[in-house]
């Protein structure tokens, strides 16, 4: 990513707006992340409850997080989850992906709208809806409901990462393969899948933290023996707040960082292959 500098003919009005639009820029980053950051030190306090200043430091409640045998399953449930919309999401989101970006049609469009627009309803409205239709069923309580809901919400993530480096993707290979004798499935493998694998594990890191940190659908889905950990956070800050909360969180804000990390190397080795560096 590259910084905007000011050429060094710039006037004196010139470089006052753009030290202020960065003091702009520092100020919201500020206001945005220093609350999720308030979270780390209070995992560390050695004190019963969550509070300012901390008597001590100490490492209780990551040794009770780790300890207990009801967030072990909750982190679990979660780990699972996660793992199999992954999984299903990102099959499902590059088929899709492939088969909008080839096949010109009428309704492509209204097509797209469908596969994104669990993005844009409400996770109220998609829990509610999606716990009537699985009650026929007897799919509630039950984590597989649960991973075929996340799966849902997580494929629009998916769609849209792959269709966006297909963007740039030179059909003519594929063209070259079938004229050297290459069947649909070896030119996709050998061909397409490897030129835009940067978009697909994008994808798929997108899908894995959409169904890790999500908390309403599960809140209508699961039941008590199916916690996932962020319904197990959602209920113990309901129902007695202790710093083990804020341990469970920093793990989390731990795991966003490290897949937002891997997601900005996979950009820039996406741009280095289609030679914009």
């Amino acid at each position: 990513m590259k910084v905007m500098s000011l050429p060094p003919y710039a006037s004196p009005l010139e470089r006052a707006w753009h030290v202020t639009l960065w003091a702009i820029a520092v100020l919201v980053l500020g206001f945005l992340i220093l609350p999720i950051l308030v979270i780390v030190p209070l995992s560390f306090s050695s004190g019963s409850f969550l509070s300012f200043p901390l008597p001590g430091l100490s490492l209780r409640w990551y040794h009770e997080l780790l300890g207990s045998e009801r967030w072990l399953s909750s982190l679990r449930n979660s780990v699972i989850v996660a793992f199999a919309s992954t999984i299903l999401a990102t099959v499902l989101g590059t088929l899709a992906a492939l088969g909008l970006q080839r096949a010109k049609f009428p309704g492509s469009s209204l097509v797209l709208a469908l596969l994104i627009s669990p993005m844009v309803v409400p996770l109220v409205i998609v829990a509610v809806g999606v716990y009537f239709f699985y009650a026929p069923f007897g799919l509630t309580g039950s984590l597989v409901g649960l991973t075929l809901a996340h799966t849902a919400l997580a494929s629009p993530f998916v769609v849209i990462t792959v269709s966006a480096t297909l963007q740039g993707f030179d059909t003519n290979l594929s063209r070259a393969a079938a004229s050297l004798g290459a069947g649909p499935t070896l030119a996709f493998f050998r061909i397409t899948l490897p030129l835009i694998l940067p978009g697909v594990v994008s994808g798929a890191l997108f899908a894995f933290v959409t169904s890790f940190d999500e908390v309403v659908v599960a809140l209508f889905l699961t039941g008590p023996q199916d916690r996932t950990l962020p319904r197990q956070m959602f209920d113990g800050i309901r129902e007695n707040i202790s710093p083990i909360i804020a341990a469970a969180a920093t793990l989390l804000i731990v795991l966003s960082v490290a897949l937002m990390t891997v997601m900005e190397a996979l950009r820039r080795r996406s741009e280095r292959l289609r030679g914009l560096r």
